[in-house]
C-alpha cells in the first residue's frame, strides 16, 4: 500500500488563512485593529507589517519577523548579531523588501559576500519614511555599509498630498486618506499643464531634499542603488499616469540622479527586465493563480522585479559592495 505524505506545515498554513478569511468577512475592521494591537502579557501597540504577506499569501510568505524595540516586522531572517559592524544593511521600497521573489536581492547579495544583512526595505517607502522613523536609520547605522535604493518620487509630499513617505496619504483639500496615484489622477485631470509642472516640480524638490536629509544621517558608506527596468532618463507626458510617472522609480529622472550620486560613496545602476512578466504560482498546488485585488486580478507580477531581475542586482552590486567589507 502507497503511503503518501503529508506537508503539515502547508496543510496548517491553508486551514489558518481560511480562518483568516472568516474572521475578515465577520469581524468588524476597528475591532481587528484593536485585537491586533494586543500583545502578549495584555500589553498594547501596533505592529506594522507589510501588506503583502496578506496579498501574497498564495504565492509566497515573506518571514516576516519583528524587528526589536521597534514597531515593525521586518523580512526576515534577522542577522544572528544585531550589533555594530555585524550585517550590512539594504534600505529602500518592495524592490528591496522583494515582493513576488522568494530570494531578494540583499539575500542573494549575502550569501555572494558570505555576510550578514539586514533587510529593511519597505513596501510603498520613499526617503521620507525613513525620515519618519529613525529607529531604522539607528539600524542601518549599526550596520558596515549601506545599499540605499532609489525609491519612487510619487511617496513624496506636496501642496497636494501628505505622503508621510509612502504610496498613500493625506490629501490635503479634505483630509482623507487617499492613494497618491489617485491625487496624480486628479492633478491631470485639470489639463493645466503649468500648474502640473509646478506641482511636480515641488514633488521633486522635497524628495530631493529627503534624500540629501537621509544621506546626511547614514553615517556610514553608503552605495546608492538604481534598480529599474529603465535608466534614469525619461521625457515626462502629461497625457496619461504612465507618461507622467515613467516606470518605477515614478516621477525620478536623469538630473536627480546627477545630483544625489555625488553625495553617496558610490553609485550602481542596474537596468533589467529579465523574467518579467512573471507566472504567478501557488506555493501549495504548485499551479499558477490569480491574486483578486480590488478593480483587477493579477496572473503575473508585471510590476515588481522578477526572480532573475534579483539576481542581476546582486551581480551589479557584488564587486563594489566587496569593498566595504
Amino acid at each position: 500500500m502507497r503511503r503518501t505524505t503529508v506537508n503539515w506545515e502547508v496543510v496548517v498554513s491553508a486551514r489558518l488563512d481560511r480562518v483568516r478569511r472568516v474572521v475578515r468577512s465577520v469581524v468588524p475592521r476597528p475591532l481587528r485593529v484593536w485585537l491586533h494591537r494586543i500583545r502578549p502579557g495584555g500589553k498594547r501597540g501596533p505592529r506594522l507589517r507589510s501588506g503583502y504577506q496578506q496579498r501574497d499569501y498564495e504565492v509566497i510568505d515573506y518571514g516576516l519577523v519583528p524587528l526589536p524595540d521597534t514597531a515593525f516586522a521586518v523580512r526576515g531572517p534577522l542577522p544572528p548579531r544585531l550589533a555594530k559592524d555585524g550585517y550590512f544593511a539594504c534600505v529602500g521600497a518592495a524592490q528591496t523588501f522583494g515582493a513576488f521573489a522568494a530570494h531578494p536581492y540583499p539575500e542573494l547579495l549575502g550569501k555572494c559576500l558570505g555576510a550578514d544583512v539586514l533587510n529593511l526595505g519597505w513596501g510603498g517607502a520613499g526617503p521620507r519614511f525613513f525620515l519618519e522613523h529613525p529607529r531604522l536609520i539607528t539600524y542601518a547605522n549599526e550596520a558596515r555599509f549601506v545599499v540605499l535604493q532609489v525609491m519612487s518620487g510619487r511617496s513624496e509630499d506636496n501642496e497636494l498630498f501628505e505622503s508621510r513617505g509612502g504610496s498613500s496619504g493625506v490629501r490635503r483639500s479634505d483630509g482623507m486618506t487617499v492613494l497618491a496615484r489617485d491625487v496624480y489622477a486628479d492633478l491631470l485631470a485639470t489639463g493645466d499643464a503649468e500648474y502640473i509642472r509646478r506641482v511636480v516640480a515641488e514633488t521633486r524638490a522635497n524628495w530631493l531634499e529627503s534624500y540629501r536629509e537621509l544621506l546626511r544621517r547614514l553615517e556610514v558608506p553608503t552605495i546608492l542603488f538604481w534598480f529599474s527596468k529603465r535608466r534614469p532618463h525619461y521625457v515626462e507626458g502629461y497625457s496619461a499616469l504612465s507618461t507622467l510617472f515613467g516606470e518605477f522609480p515614478q516621477l525620478v529622472n536623469a538630473d536627480m540622479i546627477e545630483e544625489l550620486r555625488g553625495l553617496a560613496d558610490d553609485y550602481v545602476e542596474c537596468v533589467t527586465r529579465r523574467g518579467s512578466p512573471q507566472l504567478l504560482v501557488s506555493r501549495f498546488t504548485g499551479r499558477p493563480t490569480e491574486l483578486v485585488l480590488p478593480g483587477r486580478t493579477w496572473t503575473h507580477n508585471r510590476y515588481y522585479p522578477s526572480p532573475e531581475m534579483h539576481l542581476d542586482a546582486q551581480e551589479a552590486l557584488g564587486p563594489v559592495c566587496e569593498r566595504y567589507l
